[in-house]
Formats: C-alpha cells, sequence, structure tokens
C-alpha cells in the first residue's frame, strides 16, 4: 500500500492506494477555523493529520509515503517531533502561507540583489521578514520549512527542502544570497529533489500514527508540481489548471519562456518545461462573494445553479479578481479587485456570475500571455474542487475557448504523489509512463461557438482595466 497526502490551504486530504495504482480508500479533514489564512497554526496541520489516518483504517501495510502541499508557506520551526494525546507536532512559529503579501519590502531587496523579480509571497523574502521583524522567533528555530516539508519532519524527524528541479532553486535560495542577506544558512535544510528519500518513519510517528517503523518517506512536492503529474499533463501543449482557494496554471512546453510575468521550471518529464503562472484568488473569490450577498451558509453547488440563472456575460459586469494583490501576469501586491458595469438591472446572480467569469478571465489573460510569447497552448486538465462543478468546468471551456477534461479522480495532488512512489518504488520507469498508466478520463467539455463574441468582448474590457505594471 502507498500512503499520499496532500496539505492544502483549508483542508488536508490522504488516500491509500495499492502499488498497483488502484485506490482503496480516502480521507480528509478541515484544518481548523481561520480568522484568515495568511498565518496558521501549524497544531491545526498535526490534527488534521491525526485525523486522516485515524480515518483510513489500517496502514500496517504502508510501503512508501509522499507528502505535498501548499505554498510556498513558511514553518518555522523551534524543536524536534513531539507526540501528545494521539498528535504529532514540532514546537513551531506561526507558519507564513502564501496568502502572505507583508514581504513586500524584502521582495524588492532580494529582487535588485538577484536582478530578477523575486515575488512577495515566495519563501526567502518571508524568511527575510521573519529574521526582520520578528527576531525571537527567527533566532529561536532550527529550521525553516515548508508546510509538506514539516510533515515529512514529523514522520521521519529529518529536516529537507524539496525543489522540483536543480534549476528551481533560485525561487528557494543559495547559501551565499541567505549570508549576503544577514541570515543563517544553517537554518535553511540540505535541497533534495521529489522522488528522493527523505528518511524513515520513526517510533514516535509509528506510535502516534500507526504507520509502520521504518516505512519509506519520499520527498514529494509543491502542490503545482504533483498536480501536474496528476493530471496527466505531460504531453507538449497541454495545461494543468490546478483550481481551489488560488489558481494555477501550468503549460508544459518544450522551452522555456523567459519573461518577468511567468515562471519557468523544468517539467517532471525531461527534457520540457513547465511554465506557469499563478491567479491570487480564484476560488477565494467566489466564496468572498458568497459571503457578500449573504449565502455565506448556502452549498457551492446552490451557488452555482444562482450563477447559472444569470445570462453569460452577467449583463456586462467584470470583475477583476485582485482581492489580496496579483501574482501572474501583474505580478502587483497592491493591485485591487475592480466590478465594472455595474448599473440599475444588475442584481445578486449577475453580481456572482460576474466574480466566476471574473476568475475565469484571468486564466485566460495567462494563457493569452503564454501565447503571445509563441507557445502552443491547448487542452485544459483541471483539478480541485471547483472541478466537481459542471458549471465552472463549461464556464472555463467557454471562456478560454479550450477543451476542459476532468479526470477521473479529481484530487490530483494525491495521485501525483502515488506517481512519485510508483516510481521511487521502481513499478515505472519514469513519470510521462507512470501517468499515462494511472491517470484516466473522467469528462470532456466543449466551448460552446456561440459564446465566444460575447466572451472575446468582455475579455477585451477586462485586460483594458488591469494595473499597467507588466
Amino acid at each position: 500500500m502507498i500512503l499520499t497526502i496532500d496539505l492544502g490551504t483549508t483542508t488536508l486530504k490522504a488516500a491509500l492506494f495499492s502499488e498497483a495504482g488502484i485506490l482503496c480508500s480516502t480521507s480528509h479533514a478541515t484544518i481548523g477555523t481561520q480568522p484568515n489564512y495568511h498565518e496558521i497554526n501549524p497544531i491545526l496541520w498535526s490534527k488534521a493529520l491525526s485525523t486522516v489516518c485515524n480515518a483510513l483504517g489500517n496502514l500496517s501495510l504502508v510501503k512508501a509515503v509522499v507528502i505535498s502541499g501548499n505554498g510556498p508557506t513558511l514553518v518555522p520551526v523551534l524543536g524536534n517531533p513531539e507526540s501528545k494525546e494521539g498528535v504529532l507536532f514540532a514546537k513551531t512559529g506561526m507558519a507564513r502561507t502564501w496568502l502572505d503579501r507583508r514581504p513586500v519590502a524584502e521582495s524588492a531587496e532580494i529582487s535588485e540583489v538577484l536582478g530578477t523579480f523575486v515575488d512577495a509571497g515566495f519563501f526567502l523574502p518571508k524568511a527575510l521578514y521573519l529574521f526582520r521583524n520578528e527576531k525571537q522567533t527567527y533566532e529561536e528555530s532550527r529550521w525553516l520549512l515548508s508546510s509538506h516539508e514539516y510533515l515529512d519532519y514529523l514522520l521521519t524527524g529529518v529536516a529537507k527542502a524539496i525543489i522540483h528541479s536543480d534549476d528551481s532553486q533560485q525561487w528557494y535560495w543559495t547559501e551565499s544570497l541567505v549570508t549576503k542577506l544577514g541570515m543563517d544558512k544553517d537554518k535553511f535544510p540540505p535541497f533534495c529533489n521529489p522522488g528522493e528519500l527523505i528518511g524513515t518513519v520513526t517510533a514516535l510517528a509509528s506510535n502516534t500514527l500507526a504507520l509502520p517503523v521504518g516505512t519509506p518517506v519520499f520527498a514529494g512536492a509543491p502542490d503545482f508540481y504533483v498536480s501536474i503529474l496528476g493530471t496527466g499533463t505531460v504531453e507538449v501543449g497541454q495545461v494543468c489548471n490546478r483550481s481551489g482557494t488560488s489558481e494555477g496554471i501550468n503549460l508544459c512546453t518544450r522551452k522555456p519562456l523567459a519573461d518577468p510575468r511567468l515562471m519557468t521550471y523544468h517539467h517532471p518529464v525531461s527534457p520540457l518545461y513547465n511554465v506557469s503562472g499563478i491567479i491570487s484568488t480564484s476560488g477565494k473569490a467566489i466564496e468572498w462573494a458568497k459571503n457578500l450577498v449573504g449565502d455565506g451558509d448556502v452549498s457551492f453547488s446552490k451557488l452555482y445553479s444562482t450563477m447559472a440563472e444569470a445570462e453569460p456575460g452577467s449583463g456586462g459586469v467584470v470583475f477583476l479578481p485582485y482581492l489580496s494583490g496579483e501574482r501572474a501576469p501583474i505580478w502587483d501586491p497592491d493591485a485591487r479587485a475592480v466590478f465594472s458595469g455595474l448599473n440599475l438591472e444588475t442584481g445578486k446572480r449577475e453580481l456572482l456570475r460576474s466574480v466566476a467569469e471574473g476568475t475565469c478571465f484571468a486564466m485566460r489573460d495567462v494563457i493569452t500571455v503564454m501565447e503571445e510569447l509563441g507557445s502552443e497552448v491547448g487542452q485544459l486538465r483541471i483539478t480541485g474542487g471547483p472541478s466537481e462543478s459542471d458549471f465552472m468546468n463549461q464556464l472555463k471551456a467557454d471562456i478560454t475557448g479550450r477543451e476542459v477534461l476532468i479526470p477521473a479522480m479529481q484530487d490530483a495532488e494525491l495521485v501525483g504523489c502515488l506517481i512519485i512512489a510508483l516510481k521511487a518504488l521502481g513499478h515505472f520507469a519514469s513519470y510521462r509512463e507512470a501517468s499515462h498508466a494511472v491517470v484516466q478520463t473522467k469528462h470532456l467539455f466543449i466551448p460552446e461557438p456561440k459564446l465566444q463574441k460575447v466572451y472575446d468582448e468582455l475579455f477585451a474590457t477586462y485586460r483594458s482595466l488591469k494595473p499597467k505594471k507588466e
């Protein structure tokens, strides 16, 4: 059996698979109640981990563990793993999630030193902000880890920083840069790549979570990386769209795109590349709108039904979803959301639908930049909570003008972790081979041609309203 875990912003999910890739059981737990998710106490992750492990049942046959997580998230780890009342944890400071946009000055300083843009949400600006503004927590920290690395640490007692490819180190840190900024390089753990052995399950972790002592824990990766594998986005022109609180658009290309509006890494399948754009608040914007109109207790299924009652185009209302600044393609932490085109005929249905359409226009904006730079952009392969909605899937197809494929298992992060484990255990020679074998199709959505003109015109309005910071 293989145990895969994904630590999201609001939910921790886990699954047990056979070594033949067959899903045996799943479980999930909500990560506590937070006033916001800019900071979070990692003890909530630990409690969620205990909940899902208990719910999965017998873990005695688990032969490998792989974990993915949200990010960039920084966890100041102050102590060794401990166990109390069935919860595995370590003493930490508050974790700074990917939504934390405070390190603007630190971002500018690091960007100037490197000669390339480093966003305020990245790991190193967060570390520098901690160093300068929360000195005691920084000084007491033994390690500075990311979210999934922290869970690996709890299971194994080993601290490792997982980079998805050697060329992605620039998005993390170098020893010389850390030293130049005045920080202690020994607080930053050694690097490793996905699929490498981090360590094995300790007796402490085994006694707490009922995993076999000595079970290998292989390095996972950030959520976007494992989603690429878990959606089968392993051929040129395919796009992995990871949909949730935020929105990740990851294009598989033959060559890198050297443009500051996008990020380029090596793809899990060599020698291909992953060109990435991230939208800060997509699902979060829809949740915000849901609460704004007084429908906080309404299910998302009912919410989407209300949106569907409005005409495509929302009566001319256009929404820019910059509720927490924006990343790709404008990279502006000060950008703010906009409703344009409101009139006396605008009702709740139009307002809600315009927010959903706005998140799709933001996706199309990133895709358009990719096309303008000469890339082939084809089918979208979508994962995440909103992919359970036919309304949202069709809306994405109509606004982007592309086929939308929904994999049979929608938790692509868990499937991607499975693929990493299967390769690490020697069942497949490559990630491409494993992905083709494991990922199956559930449904395909086709763009509606008669809506093209409506959405083309509104998209032009959307782009005209953007801050001119590209």
